[in-house]
């Protein structure tokens, strides 16, 4: 079960990518990249990890964006993948980038 879960997340990674690339209408949402995607056990809900290059309030308006266009993302997913019920989207930044670059900033500064 653990792995049809894992395979599923991946699948909704790769499609969700495609369609923030090919298909989203704010441009905000074209250089997004999706960094993971944790899905719950019964599947009924997936946390998508996101990233985007920018300031603060870019990031936030982003968010904004990706929340905004839920509906729209959960229905072509639902076109696109051979499963009964569509999980519900919850988005969270992906803040590890960052911290590897602070940290390589800190090792820099060190040398």
């Amino acid at each position: 079960m653990a792995h049809h879960v894992e395979r599923t997340g991946k699948i909704i990674e790769r499609e969700l990518s495609t369609i923030l690339l090919m298909e989203a209408k704010n441009h905000l949402l074209k250089y997004v990249s999706i960094t993971k995607v944790s899905l719950t056990n019964d599947m009924s809900l997936a946390t998508i990890w996101f990233s985007v290059i920018g300031q603060t309030d870019e990031i936030e308006a982003t968010k904004k964006a990706l929340i905004d266009s839920k509906g729209f993302l959960r229905s072509e997913l639902s076109k696109r993948l051979d499963i009964r019920k569509t999980p519900d989207l919850k988005f969270k930044y992906d803040e590890s980038l960052e911290y590897g670059k602070r940290i390589e900033e800190l090792l820099n500064q060190s040398k």
